[in-house]
């Protein structure tokens, strides 16, 4: 960290051209000198993790059911540059809501996998894993783990692996084939239900299409997937370019002035 060769400093003295040069050595020094990986890494030691193989390639993932028998099963999914570090808030609340001010009913058992080629997910060494591939892994490793009716949800490139889903979900999921499934989107995702339960929830078929046809022009780009492809280069090798990624992706979430930043979040 401190050999970086830092740029010039911004014309500006707001983030309108970025994450500022002072937020990034802030940050670096803290990565440098103050994370504590330890925590990190007992927290996930904590929980149980799993290893599977589908489709030739290792899958991992974490696996935790709620103490309500009756729990729904859920499947999220990350985005990119992410791991399933970003989920691990939510486990507590979802799967016991009941020790969380919630109700017995609003609890998952839930499935955090980590997307091919991020965290201890093996990379693929060709090509071929685009979203709808990696659902019908996801769809695999449900029916392995004994849920043949579950929901699914995912922010940013987990929101396309979760689209893909409704694809991959024909396979096992009867409401979908026959058109009686309802559609509820959340957030960057959206879970599938079967429509005589959520029947308020269904979404109209025309803006569903729409939406649709605009994701998919945007993830189908070439352009779009080449540079992708020339950002992980440099994220790969250089782990403050991975940090300045990171930051700006937390800041543009979180609306948050700098001075309320928490850099624990983004390392």
């Amino acid at each position: 960290m401190s050999a970086t060769r830092w740029p010039e400093r911004e014309t500006v003295t707001d983030d309108s051209q970025g994450v500022r040069l002072g937020m990034m050595h802030d940050l670096a020094r803290y990565w440098a000198t103050g994370y504590d990986w330890g925590n990190c890494e007992a927290k996930l030691n904590a929980l149980p993790n799993f290893l599977t193989e589908i489709d030739g390639l290792d899958i991992h993932f974490l696996h935790i059911r709620s103490p309500h028998q009756d729990a729904l099963p859920l499947i999220v999914t990350h985005g990119w540059p992410g791991s399933i570090i970003e989920q691990l808030k939510i486990i507590e609340p979802l799967t016991n809501p009941t020790a969380h001010g919630g109700d017995a009913a609003d609890a998952f058992h839930l499935v955090i996998p980590s997307l091919p080629g991020h965290g201890f997910s093996a990379k693929p060494t060709s090509t071929g894993w685009d979203r709808v591939r990696i659902a019908r892994a996801w769809v695999v490793l449900m029916k392995r783990l004994g849920y043949t009716r579950f929901v699914a949800q995912g922010g940013d490139w987990g929101a396309a692996v979760t689209l893909g889903a409704r694809v991959a979900a024909n396979a096992v999921l009867p409401e979908l084939r026959d058109g009686r499934g309802s559609l509820l989107f959340t957030g960057g995702g959206f879970a599938l239900h079967p429509s005589k339960e959520y029947a308020s929830l269904s979404v109209g078929k025309a803006a569903l299409r729409a939406y649709v046809q605009v994701l998919h022009g945007q993830l189908a780009g070439t352009r779009v997937h080449a540079t992708i492809v020339t950002i992980t280069k440099g994220i790969g090798s250089e782990p403050r370019f991975d940090a300045a990624a990171l930051a700006e992706a937390y800041l543009d979430l979180h609306h948050q002035p700098e001075a309320e930043w928490q850099p624990e979040l983004v390392i």
